[in-house]
């Protein structure tokens, strides 16, 4: 009879299981659409006899709310378990995958230790917070020296009495040739890049950080000529066969004589244009013979050894090689900006 059927899907309604939406999906259509199993007893329930129908009616009525609760019940149970954290891979590679470039800085150092390196110079690094002994003091800055206003330190500690012991953010690289001098005897050819700081307002030519490379060399009958020949190949190497270099005089506390080089504009070919200000040469960098107060109090005997140095900001080279007009751009990681390096790796 009706009465004993709906019983029959009271009792299978009671106990539906669904491991996922689809399984779920299919329950709804099998009791509660219009071809469904409750749909079916709505047909039959028109030829049961009038005393019965009350009794039949609300036996119907309550597998049909039983149904709907369980399907939902099962609905919800399901779309938990598919978010749940302990059911996603989190090692999964998302995609679409966005392949990353290397920064233009790294580009350009790379680019610039690769080439120093060809000519013999190897690599060495020292520390970003350092004493002002290796930074200034062993490079012949005396502690009164004017230079010292040349370049505006960050004081990590001051101490009044003994100026050689301030701790500072290194304002050069060339802290890490007074450490290597230290600990190595010549001949000594190295290429030092690193982070350096200054106190200055951010610009678009200014920044409170920015990367430099220095080189150092020293040995036996080093002279001003071989310094000379080593930039112009280094010149040539960077911005092209054609690079013509010229070097003007300078001064530099670790130095003498010094001087800073120039090289022929090569955008408009030494003809005069306005990114080297119609002079037809740019400035790239700062050189000069080691100056023999900086190799004794390294620990180098300034009367059989001599040697040359010299350094250039990173940011310089890649304004230059990529006509990078505002330094912030180096440090703000907008993406736009990076990807616009891709294909110079």
């Amino acid at each position: 009879m009706i009465l004993d059927k709906i019983e029959s899907l009271l009792k299978e309604v009671s106990t539906l299981t669904a491991q996922n939406a689809e399984e779920v999906e299919q329950l709804r259509l099998k009791y509660l659409s219009k071809k469904g199993e409750i749909s079916a007893l709505m047909a039959d329930f028109r030829n049961v006899a009038a005393d019965e129908k009350k009794t039949v009616g609300m036996k119907i009525n309550e597998l049909k709310q039983l149904a709907q609760e369980r399907i939902n019940t099962l609905k919800e149970s399901v779309a938990t378990a598919d978010t749940d954290i302990n059911q996603l891979d989190l090692t999964r590679t998302p995609y679409p995958v966005a392949l990353g470039s290397r920064h233009p800085l790294t580009i350009v150092r790379n680019e610039i230790i690769d080439i120093f390196g060809r000519m013999g110079f190897t690599l060495a690094q020292g520390p970003e917070v350092d004493d002002d002994l290796h930074v200034f003091t062993k490079l012949n800055f005396a502690a009164d020296h004017p230079a010292r206003d040349m370049q505006d330190t960050f004081f990590v500690e001051q101490n009044p009495n003994d100026v050689a012991k301030n701790v500072i953010l290194r304002s050069h690289t060339s802290n890490d040739q007074s450490h290597y001098m230290e600990t190595h005897q010549p001949p000594i050819r190295v290429i030092c890049p690193g982070r350096v700081y200054r106190n200055e307002a951010i610009s678009a030519r200014a920044h409170c950080f920015f990367h430099q490379v220095e080189g150092l060399y020293v040995d036996k009958n080093v002279s001003f000529t071989d310094l000379k020949q080593v930039l112009l190949t280094f010149a040539r190497e960077m911005f092209g066969a054609d690079t013509k270099i010229r070097l003007r005089p300078s001064y530099f506390p670790f130095t003498e004589p010094s001087a800073e080089m120039d090289i022929s504009c090569f955008i408009c070919g030494g003809e005069g244009c306005g990114f080297c200000k119609h002079t037809g040469w740019v400035e790239i960098l700062g050189c000069g013979m080691v100056d023999p107060n900086v190799l004794e109090a390294c620990g180098i005997d300034s009367s059989v050894y001599t040697g040359y140095a010299f350094g250039m900001g990173v940011e310089r080279i890649a304004n230059l090689k990529y006509r990078v007009s505002d330094l912030r751009l180096f440090s703000e990681n907008d993406a736009r900006f990076l990807r616009e390096f891709e294909a110079a790796q």
